[in-house]
């Protein structure tokens, strides 16, 4: 289950196979950040079922930097 803060993958489009961390979720859309081209102000718009859920979470994603660290640990970057 996809929900804010969830770790998830891209399956289509031009963010295929990244990883990013859930910002915000609104109906069958998620906003997605990965701190480096899609920042935390300004998030990507993405359906639920483009993306795929991990079973990795992030406890704090505040900041750009802390998300580029949690998706360079997990091997995103």
């Amino acid at each position: 289950m996809i929900k804010e803060g969830s770790i998830v993958k891209a399956k289509a489009g031009r963010d295929k196979d990244g990883l990013f961390v859930v910002v915000r979720l609104e109906g069958r859309y998620a906003y997605i950040a990965d701190g480096r081209r899609r920042k935390v102000e300004k998030p990507k718009k993405k359906k639920l079922i483009h993306l795929q859920h991990t079973n990795n979470n992030a406890q704090s994603y505040k900041t750009n930097a802390e998300i580029k660290k949690i998706i360079r640990v997990l091997g995103g970057l």
